[in-house]
């Protein structure tokens, strides 16, 4: 279904590029990019996509988050792993010059349907693994307006794979669980 040796190798790269950092819970940030990679693995065997596209979602999903939270560049990734990875991983990181967070998320999106839908999966299963326990000092106002950026990108994004929209369907509809009395 996909090439265990890119999967290492690629794995390998993201591990290294995040070293220390943790999740907002203290986990190795390998946690996170495992679990995305995980949401990517299985809505791609559901799909029964070919092991190019298997093999392309699920590099962009391990190294989803390089640009954005770490040194790595995006000439580094076209080096090291060519144009299509390093421009799927580019649309993926959020543009923090811009002044809000409703830009950077309107360009996010936009940045996004320009990219094979593999790239947009990426995008779903990221956000699925977001809509976990949200951290301890969210109020009912971050949690409601994280809900509706997830609603948002459910929106945008649904075409791209029916498993994830379904998945993260759901997540949204009890991420309300959450909130505070």
């Amino acid at each position: 279904m996909f090439n265990q040796e890119n999967y290492i190798k690629v794995l390998n790269f993201a591990a290294s590029a995040h070293a220390e950092q943790k999740t907002p819970k203290g986990l190795p940030y390998l946690a996170h990019i495992t679990c995305v990679a995980m949401e990517v693995i299985n809505a791609c065997e559901k799909s029964q996509l070919d092991e190019k596209k298997v093999d392309f979602a699920i590099s962009c999903a391990l190294l989803h988050d390089v640009i954005e939270d770490t040194n790595i560049t995006y000439d580094e990734l076209y080096v090291k792993f060519g144009s299509e990875i390093a421009d799927g991983v580019e649309a993926l990181t959020k543009d923090k010059t811009l002044s809000s967070k409703q830009e950077q998320m309107k360009d996010s999106i936009e940045k996004l349907l320009a990219q094979p839908y593999e790239v947009q999966m990426v995008k779903l299963a990221d956000r699925i693994t977001n809509l976990s326990i949200p951290p301890e000092h969210w109020d009912n106002e971050k949690i409601i307006a994280y809900k509706k950026e997830a609603s948002f990108i459910l929106s945008c994004l649904s075409n791209s794979n029916i498993y994830l929209a379904k998945r993260l369907k759901e997540k949204i509809e009890n991420y309300s669980n959450y909130l505070k009395e």
